[in-house]
This record gives C-alpha cells, structure tokens and sequence, in this order.
C-alpha cells in the first residue's frame, strides 16, 4: 500500500516551477531525425524501438516515482508524457487560482517540502488540484490517441464506437479514473493526515467527473439532427481550478475518530469547538485540512512572505501587504494600441505610450 504522500512525492520529484528540467526532450532525439524527412509514417526498425524503450523508461526513472508507479509508468508510453503535463497544468492553474492571494503558490523546492508536512488547507488544494490534474489529462490523452491502453470512451449509450467517425472522441474518464486510483493507493486506515490527503485527492476527481459534458454532432439532411452521434468532454480545466478554488474557500477543519464496528478511524469535525470553524460533519466533496495555515505575510519555511510583492490598489493591496503599506512607482510603458485587421492576414497596431502606477508591499 502507497503511503499519504503518493501523489504528490511525484509532483515534489519536479519543482513545479521548474518543469523544463524534468521534461523529457522531443522524440525525435531518441529517433536521430533531423526536422527534414518527408510527411510521412516513418517505419520504426527494431533498433529505434529498443531506443524509444530505454528513453521513456528514463524519463520514468527520472520522476522518482514509488515501485509500483514506476512499473505503473513503465507499462504505457504514454504515461511519462501525462504525468509531466499533469504536474505542469496542475502547478499553472494553482498560480492563477492564488495570484490575488498571500500565498500565491509558491512552489520552490524548500517551500514546497515544509507545506507537504503539515495539513494546512493550502495542502488540501496541492492535493485536490494535483488528482484532478493527473485525471484531466489521462482521460484527454486516451482520447488524443497518446496511450497504447485505452482509446475514445466507448460508453454504450452514446454509440461512441462510431462516434470517431464524425471527429467525436469522448474523454475516457472511466479508464482515467481507474489509473488514477491505482496510482494513488488504496485507503489508508488509521493515520488521520494520510486520510485527510486520500479524501482531498479523491475531491479532486469528483470535480472532473461532475464536470463532464455531452456533446453531439448532427448528421441529418439540411443539418437536421435526425441522426446524431455523442460523445463525453470534460469541463476545462480553469472550471474545475475555479471550482477547487471555492472549496478551498469553505473547507473544514476535521478530527478523528474510531469507527468501533470496523476499528478503522473516520474524518470527522475536531473535538473541540474552533472558533470561526463549524461543526459540520464533511461531505465526500468538501476540502478538509487538520492545521491552521500561517499568516504567509513574513518569510518562513512555508513562503517567502509579501514584502516586495506587486499588489492592486483599491482590490488586493491592504490584505496582500499586511497592514504594512504599500510603495508606489511610477513608470512609462510602451505597448501595442488601436490595432486594425488588415485584409488578407495581417494585424496593424500602433504604439502607445503611458505612464502607469506599480504597487508594491512594503517590508
């Protein structure tokens, strides 16, 4: 059995905002091809086979995933590839949910460390927005054709077995999910942090598959939808950021306590009332986190502080700075302006230039 950390030890294997030193080089390196040969299916000999082989078990050797992840990695190309661009998605739209916030997911390597030990609500979102990550991007690269086990979603209420035929490939959340918990691990029974990440996790998934769509293609004379195919999409992955955002906003504080049926313990409302906490018993889709976050305001183990950080006024500044105040700069900027489409392809743009107010905290 993985332990609590399974998901994010492979995340922390990369520094989130320093993912280019993690990711794999273009294939065509491990091919020897030079950009020039024809637009054609080049037929792979058994030696550049045996390179494609060795290279991607590189690149997962190179994630320093647990055992069974790496073997997991191993078995599919296409794994590596999903996991750099879930952990690059995952760290992007955290940096975009947070760039209003005091901790604006800032994910160094020493930052990042110490976050991953405590259970602050912060975690939970690492947590959640990571899964819900690695799920997105499964389910979309079975349906890009990227992975040698699974394809378009075949759901047999949507005919999705000749939806391919009209450009409609479904998501293949089904297979997606499965790999995802199998990845992660099973539930852990007693130690109350490993629940607490097993919970946030699955949160993160639950979003995805409450986000999926159904879109059809009409087939019919003049267009009439007198024969149609569907397909499954899942939502963007900015909604489901948008949407983990808001959880994070009313997550909830939890206990533990012994289920004495099963003898396995339970996430449950801390034992002492909390002000400012409810005593809400958490649902399967709500965030949960058993510490108190820090302040983020001064530099710590957790984050750099504010002191120097660009803020908003009149939106952002007084809660980003901390009471401290901010320092005002003056600059002239040049950028395009009163641009026109010109016939045929072009954009024409003139050059404007402002003067502009910057804000930044003070130390």
């Amino acid at each position: 059995m993985l332990d609590g950390h399974v998901l994010l030890g492979w995340l922390s294997s990369c520094a989130l905002l320093g993912l280019l030193a993690c990711a794999p080089r273009p294939s065509a390196a491990y091919f020897g091809l030079t950009g020039n040969e024809p637009l054609t299916i080049l037929p792979l000999t058994s030696e550049m086979e045996e390179a494609a082989v060795k290279a991607h078990y590189k690149v997962c050797d190179r994630l320093k995933l647990e055992k069974k992840q790496r073997r997991m990695c191993r078995r599919d190309p296409g794994v590596a590839e999903t996991l750099m661009e879930a952990i690059s998605m995952s760290a992007l739209e955290c940096q975009y949910q947070f760039r209003f916030e005091r901790w604006n997911c800032t994910l160094e390597g020493r930052y990042r460390a110490s976050l991953l030990k405590r259970g602050f609500k912060e975690t939970a979102f690492l947590y959640a927005i990571s899964s819900a990550g690695l799920t997105h991007a499964m389910a979309k690269a079975c349906s890009a054709g990227r992975m040698e086990r699974c394809t378009c979603d075949e759901a047999p209420d949507l005919e999705n077995r000749e939806a391919w035929q009209w450009g409609g490939c479904g998501d293949n959340l089904k297979y997606s999910n499965k790999f995802v918990k199998e990845f992660l691990g099973r539930k852990p029974n007693k130690d109350l942090r490993a629940r607490v990440d097993f919970h946030n996790n699955l949160v993160g998934m639950k979003v995805i598959k409450a986000g999926v769509e159904t879109t059809c293609k009409c087939h019919g004379v003049s267009g009439s939808c007198t024969v149609r195919t569907c397909w499954r999409q899942l939502s963007p992955f900015h909604e489901i950021g948008k949407q983990l955002k808001q959880k994070y906003e009313t997550s909830l504080k939890v206990g533990s306590t012994t289920n004495e049926a099963t003898g396995e313990g339970d996430i449950s409302p801390p034992k002492k009332s909390v002000p400012g906490h409810s005593d809400q018993i958490p649902r399967t889709t709500d965030l949960v986190y058993i510490d108190d976050s820090p302040s983020f305001c001064m530099m710590s183990r957790y984050s750099p502080g504010t002191s120097g950080r660009k803020c908003y006024k009149d939106k952002n500044c007084d809660s980003i700075c901390c009471g401290r105040g901010h320092n005002t700069q003056s600059r002239v900027v040049t950028r395009p302006c009163q641009c026109q489409v010109r016939w045929c392809c072009y954009v024409e743009c003139k050059q404007c230039t402002q003067r502009e107010e910057v804000y930044t905290c003070k130390d």
